[in-house]
C-alpha cells in the first residue's frame, strides 16, 4: 500500500525528529545521568552509551538506511551503497552498544540477559545482522540473478519492516525498564528526568512513524530496488 503523497515532507519530519530524539538522549546520559565513559570507577557511565548508540547508532541511522531511497533524488546505484553503509553503520554501532550494556553489568556483578528487553534486543541485533548479509550477497555482491532479486525483494522489505518495528518497540521498553529502576532508587516520578525520558521515548516511537510514511510515501524517482516496490 502506498499513501500517494510526496514522501520527502515526511523524510524531512523524520530528519527533525531524529535530531529532537538524538539530543534528548545525550542530554539524558551527559547532563543527567554524569556523562560518557568506556572505563571508569562509576560503571554506569559505561552503561550510558549503551542508551546513545543504540537510539542514535541503531534506531536513528537505521531509519535513516531505510528511507534513504526515499530522501535523495538520486541514481539507483548510489542510493543502493547509502542504503547499505547507514545499515551496517547502525549495525556496527548497535552491537557496540549491546556490548557495553553486558561490560557495565559484568563489572558492577549484576547479571546478564534477565529482562524481557534484553532478550528482544539480542533477537533483533541479530536478525538485523543477518538481513544486512543477506541484503549484500543478494542485493550488492556478488549479487543474485534477476529472478532471486525479484522475489527476494518483497521479502527482504518486509522482514526489515518487522525488525524496525520491533526495534523501535524495544528501545521504549529499555526506557521504561531504566526510568522504572531509577524511580525504585529514588528518582522523582514527575521531576524533570523522569519527563525527558519519557518524551525521548515518545520522540523514538514519531520518528519510526515517519520513517513508516516515508517509505509508504511516492519518492523523487522510481526505483525497482526500494521500499516502494510493496506498494
Amino acid at each position: 500500500m502506498a499513501t500517494g503523497l510526496k514522501a520527502l515532507p515526511f523524510s524531512f519530519g523524520a530528519h527533525f525528529l531524529a535530531l529532537i530524539a538524538a539530543i534528548m538522549v545525550l542530554v539524558w546520559s551527559i547532563h543527567f545521568r554524569g556523562g560518557l565513559a568506556w572505563e571508569a570507577e562509576n560503571k554506569n557511565l559505561i552503561f550510558n552509551i549503551h542508551p546513545v548508540l543504540m537510539l542514535i547508532g541503531f534506531i536513528i541511522l537505521g531509519g535513516e538506511a531505510i528511507i534513504s531511497y526515499k530522501s535523495f533524488p538520486l541514481e539507483k546505484q548510489v542510493k543502493k551503497k547509502i542504503h547499505l553503509v547507514l545499515h551496517a553503520i547502525a549495525l556496527i554501532l548497535g552491537i557496540i552498544g549491546i556490548y557495553t550494556a553486558f561490560k557495565n553489568h559484568n563489572e558492577s556483578n549484576i547479571p546478564n540477559m534477565y529482562s524481557l528487553h534484553s532478550w528482544i534486543g539480542i533477537g533483533v541485533i541479530t536478525l538485523y545482522g543477518i538481513q544486512w548479509i543477506y541484503g549484500f550477497v543478494v542485493f550488492f555482491y556478488p549479487g543474485g540473478s534477476s529472478e532471486i532479486r525479484r522475489d527476494s525483494l518483497p521479502w527482504h522489505v518486509l522482514l526489515g519492516m518487522f525488525i524496525y518495528v520491533v526495534a523501535v518497540g524495544n528501545a521504549c521498553l529499555g526506557f521504561l525498564e531504566k526510568l522504572t529502576f531509577l524511580e525504585v532508587n529514588g528518582l522523582a516520578k514527575y521531576g524533570s528526568e523522569a519527563f525527558l525520558v519519557n518524551f525521548t521515548a515518545i520522540a523514538t516511537v514519531l520518528y519510526g512513524v515517519f520513517v513508516f510514511l516515508t517509505i509508504l510515501s511516492q519518492g523523487p524517482t522510481a526505483d525497482d530496488h526500494s521500499y516502494s516496490a510493496i506498494a
